[in-house]
């Protein structure tokens, strides 16, 4: 773990420290949370659902549709991702913090002993 003591203006402001800013990839935006009493900074992952839309066209060709149709529903499909991806992320959180539901690696790969 790499440390760094850094002053906070009286405006509130920090400056990131070129070597984290570079090896972390912040670009414009940083999100900013709290969590048990630490303040954590991570860039923005732009989940613009860009990555999906190839899968996604298929998709909605392969159903039939075409035209103004294709486009809207098209709009509409990548309108869902970003909000699953991130519901996805809190539940991988969540389960890495030993909270919520989850399934351990066991609970799918290992055969439970008979009794």
């Amino acid at each position: 773990m790499e440390k760094k003591r850094i002053s906070i203006s009286a405006k509130r402001q920090i400056t990131i420290p070129r070597k984290f800013y570079e090896m972390l990839g912040f670009e414009n935006e940083a999100e900013c949370i709290v969590k048990e009493n630490e303040l954590i900074l991570r860039p923005v992952r732009e989940t613009n659902s860009g990555e999906f839309a190839e899968q996604i066209l298929s998709d909605l060709i392969k159903q039939g549709f075409q035209g103004e149709e294709l486009l809207n529903k098209f709009k509409e499909t990548q309108r869902k991702i970003r909000p699953a991806v991130e519901k996805m992320l809190k539940d991988a959180e969540r389960a890495a913090e030993g909270e919520g539901n989850y399934f351990t690696y066991n609970d799918i790969f290992c055969k439970k002993a008979e009794q």
